[in-house]
């Protein structure tokens, strides 16, 4: 039975919101959206304001990573959303099911001249899976029904709806639409066979689970999978911590290793882009496994490619009825390489050096990070380091920008999280470069009482860009910042609190106060600039 509603465009979107499990709004004040407000402050919905509306965007994508559900930002007509457009682009690398609601100039003027008068569309639809201008009060549950489902249909991704000044502020009366659940795409059983014999009779087969494992909710059966057939596991993006690290199918130092040996490579729920080698490993077999049809590599042939439910094909990876090989000496060779690979890990994260190395902060915060604290990466050269020495204990429990490699999600995401876990750790781990984004945000986390523990690697550089620059032309422009910049003094000015660290016997006890802050804490630890990640990052 549909439920009819009534009242203003804000009210009538926040119905259509609520029943499909949107619980919270970000955004940056703007008159153009007044009714959307006017309907969250008057039935209690919460509502968090930012600095900047990339900000509200990255904040509703951290919701939308964490908890598996439409994540919703509110941001005004024109700069307002020109200015979320980066995140609305980093949604749609990551396949997050972000919606975003957008103000714009009246429709009877069109053409006058009003106050950020501007098509939105255009820009916005190469970046969404649903894009459309609402013309009336009546339609706008219609629209966010079909925006979101949209957005949660595999592969998931963002939406965007912009309603005219005059659509949103009058009064419509409409059926709310039933909210149905989204049906899951079946593989071609034939390709899901074909893919479960090549696993299940490779000498050395590897398995590489991303960020698609945990937002299809595909974890269980991603294990499943990995211990009935035997094949050594790594991750990244959010299925790191799919498998925990203390698993014996569970790698991460011997990615290299394993990649040169292996003869079969079945990646599941990340693409085949750069930060896998395009797909190229050599002589290795492929077996591409997609959650939609559309997510097939195009550069790559691979030998097999199911594409659809991931659970569904893990399963019936599981339950491979034909022979499997034994894999006990692969596992074997990779754990000694793995192993080895860890204890000069352990080295380089006890360096006690002048300047502070990078590796001992990571050394350092393993200490103090409890198993389900959500780390959240924001940089380049530093964070690099976090994708090598961090070990999530955990699925769902760490945030980076993903494959488009947007800088400035730090404080969206730091929010986002907040949000979503109120009573674990958040950790930001930021590159002094990164912090020219998006730090003024933490004025908006102090005011609203969501404290966060910031890190920042601060080496007076843009270390990705200087060293290679240098390497190149034997010289660097445009790669220098500030050197010992007190990020920590922009926070306490912002309503936060920190300090700066420039020995690494101080690393321990700041990283401690900060924890036990209860505000957001910036620890701004000098690092050695010499020192720079020597290889691309596999972070996402």
């Amino acid at each position: 039975m549909t439920e009819r509603v009534e009242g203003h465009g804000g009210e009538l979107a926040l119905a259509a919101l609520r029943a499909h499990g949107v619980r919270e709004m970000f955004t940056l004040s703007g008159g153009h959206v007044f009714p959307l407000y006017d309907a969250a402050h008057s039935t209690g919905f919460p509502l968090y304001d930012v600095r900047h509306e990339q900000t509200a965007v990255f904040a509703a994508e951290a919701v939308a990573k964490l908890q598996r559900r439409p994540g919703l930002a509110v941001l005004t007509a024109g700069p307002g959303v020109t200015n979320g457009v980066s995140g609305l682009t980093s949604a749609f690398f990551n396949a997050s099911p972000v919606l975003v609601l957008g103000g714009r100039a009246p429709q009877f003027r069109w053409g006058s001249g009003s106050l950020q008068e501007m098509d939105h569309l255009p820009l916005v639809a190469p970046v969404t899976k649903h894009a459309e201008t609402v013309f009336s009060a009546d339609d706008i549950p219609r629209a966010v029904t079909a925006a979101l489902t949209a957005a949660l249909t595999p592969h998931r991704g963002p939406a965007f709806l912009d309603f005219p000044l005059e659509a949103v502020f009058s009064v419509g009366d409409a059926e709310l639409p039933a909210v149905s659940p989204i049906a899951p795409i079946e593989a071609d059983p034939d390709e899901v066979a074909k893919a479960a014999g090549l696993i299940a009779g490779a000498s050395r087969p590897v398995i590489i689970a991303g960020s698609d494992v945990y937002a299809g909710d595909a974890i269980d059966a991603l294990r499943a999978a990995a211990e009935a057939l035997g094949v050594p596991v790594f991750t990244n993006g959010m299925g790191r911590g799919a498998l925990p690290p203390t698993h014996p199918l569970a790698f991460a130092k011997a990615r290299r290793v394993a990649l040169k040996g292996a003869d079969v490579v079945v990646v599941v729920g990340t693409p085949l882009d750069f930060r896998l080698g395009f797909g190229d490993f050599g002589d290795a077999k492929v077996v591409h496994v997609v959650d939609a049809p559309s997510q097939r590599a195009g550069h790559v042939q691979p030998a097999a490619a199911p594409a659809g439910d991931l659970r569904l094909i893990l399963t019936a990876f599981a339950e491979h009825p034909g022979d499997r090989a034994d894999h006990t000496d692969w596992i074997a060779q990779l754990r000694v390489a793995e192993d080895a690979a860890k204890a000069r890990d352990a080295e380089e994260m006890a360096a006690d050096t002048d300047p502070i190395r990078p590796a001992r902060i990571y050394g350092e915060l393993r200490k103090v990070l409890a198993p389900d604290a959500i780390t959240i990466g924001d940089g380049g050269d530093f964070v690099s380091y976090a994708g090598k020495y961090l070990e999530p204990a955990q699925p769902g429990t760490w945030l980076d920008p993903g494959p488009y490699g947007c800088l400035g999600t730090g404080m969206g995401y730091a929010m986002g999280a907040r949000v979503s876990h109120p009573d674990r750790q958040i950790c930001v781990l930021m590159g002094d470069g990164a912090a020219g984004f998006s730090l003024m945000d933490v004025e908006s986390l102090a005011r609203q009482k969501l404290p966060v523990v910031i890190v920042v690697g601060n080496n007076g550089i843009w270390g990705l860009e200087k060293h290679p620059m240098r390497a190149m032309y034997g010289y660097d422009v445009a790669a220098d910042l500030q050197p010992g910049l007190r990020y920590d003094r922009v926070v306490e000015a912002l309503g936060g609190a920190g300090e700066t660290v420039e020995k690494a016997a101080d690393l321990g006890p700041a990283l401690t106060r900060a924890f036990d802050a209860g505000v957001p804490y910036l620890v701004n630890v000098l690092t050695d600039p010499a020192d720079a990640y020597p290889r691309s990052s596999n972070l996402a």
